[in-house]
């Protein structure tokens, strides 16, 4: 049995890693707080009598001292910035909780940049662990210090010139299972502690660049303006309009960089994220072809530049009805099926290996967030059926 307080020592000297005085954790991959993270993970791994390995994408494993290949439990150690403590965390306390008390050899895993929050390469591990990472464009993304991933890699001992050998371990897996929060009050609202997740929903982040020219706030004509946060502003109305016309979308203008964000100068340069998810890939794909009419279009009103190029993509993700139903059997009759809107490695895994995940009920919706919070006894019950499945899959 898995108790709370279990999970609660667990992550009781993981947690301090990387918190702000704002309450909220920034771990981002390839910091000292990831590696400080990593050293966590080493110990826990010992703990229960498991070697750690890294792989070539940089991904954490506690092997059992077993011949595998081996099903696996876990999640991510890697934060946003300022968010929760929980996110990721509690799913790879919850894989050692799982692999300690069953009865079968399993592996714990902890995927390598999972959010993507500093190089925006969002499930950079389990993409790379599956053949699926575009491993040129992956190294040579720089953050906001103009550092880029290869190097900040190869600072923690990850030659980035070996990522191409990373789908060699995925013969060590035989199949995944990650426990996370839910980030929505699907749960609360159904009032149950954990649910079984059916698919990922499909997801696209567009990257548009739109080149206008600098001016005078107050001198310049209207007719004579480039004003390219203008233009932004309407791609960002029309992104929204467009989503709502589609079942089931959400839509995020997610980031903006401006320059040069002064404020007596028309802006002349705006990079802009824009974030499209839906249970359907159909309705992304044609989202996606209207606003890159509607970009070129607006674009053009505004006498800007414009490149736009796809940051991201997924057309989700179904589980496998065999792990589905091991995990809601585990979780007794009545366990709540979701469709879940954020990108997560188990669906990645899902690509090449049977997988599966349970959610933790989150009375707020609340993730990303200082405000993230679930209750530990909730968290102990998912981790209950996680292990109930697992060594059912597993057997």
């Amino acid at each position: 049995m898995i108790a709370a307080a279990d999970l609660e020592a667990l992550l009781a000297d993981l947690v301090p890693i990387g918190l702000g005085e704002d309450g909220g954790t920034t771990r981002l991959a390839w910091t000292d707080e990831d590696e400080q993270a990593a050293g966590w993970f080493a110990r826990r791994a010992a703990a229960i009598g498991r070697r750690m390995e890294r792989d070539p994408a940089g991904n954490l494993w506690a092997c059992p001292d077993a011949p595998g290949p081996w099903w696996a439990v876990g999640s991510h150690l890697d934060s946003v910035r300022a968010g929760g403590r929980f996110d990721g965390a509690l799913g790879v306390a919850a894989g050692f909780a799982v692999a300690e008390r069953a009865s079968v050899p399993l592996a714990v895993i902890s995927f390598a940049d999972e959010e993507g929050a500093r190089f925006n390469t969002p499930t950079f591990g389990s993409r790379a662990l599956v053949g699926r990472l575009d491993v040129d464009d992956a190294v040579s993304r720089v953050d906001e210090h103009g550092v880029s991933l290869g190097d900040a890699m190869a600072a923690w001992g990850v030659d980035p010139d070996g990522l191409a050998t990373a789908p060699e371990w995925l013969e060590r897996l035989a199949g995944f299972l990650e426990l996370h929060i839910d980030q929505t009050r699907d749960l609360a609202a159904a009032r149950r502690p954990a649910g079984v997740v059916t698919r990922l929903a499909a997801r696209l982040r567009l990257e548009v660049e739109l080149s206008g020219r600098a001016d005078h706030a107050g001198t310049t004509p209207r007719e004579e303006r480039h004003d390219a946060l203008g233009a932004a502003a309407r791609v960002i109305v029309r992104g929204d309009g467009e989503a709502a016309q589609r079942l089931g979308m959400v839509f995020t203008a997610a980031r903006m960089e401006v320059e040069p964000n002064a404020p007596t100068t028309v802006p002349s340069l705006v990079r802009l994220w824009l974030d499209a998810r839906a249970p359907e890939a159909e309705a992304v794909t044609s989202w996606r072809d209207a606003m890159s009419v509607e970009i070129e279009r607006v674009a053009a009103e505004a006498g800007c530049e414009v490149d736009l190029r796809t940051a991201a993509w997924s057309a989700g993700t179904a589980f496998g009805g065999e792990v589905v139903e091991a995990l809601g059997h585990a979780l007794r009759p009545g366990a709540p099926r979701l469709v879940c809107y954020a990108g997560h490695d188990a669906g990645v895994i899902a690509e090449r290996r049977p997988a599966g995940m349970v959610l933790v009920r989150n009375e707020t919706g609340v993730s990303h967030s200082p405000a993230e919070e679930v209750s530990l006894e909730d968290a102990a019950v998912a981790a209950g059926g996680l292990l109930a499945a697992a060594e059912e899959l597993a057997a």
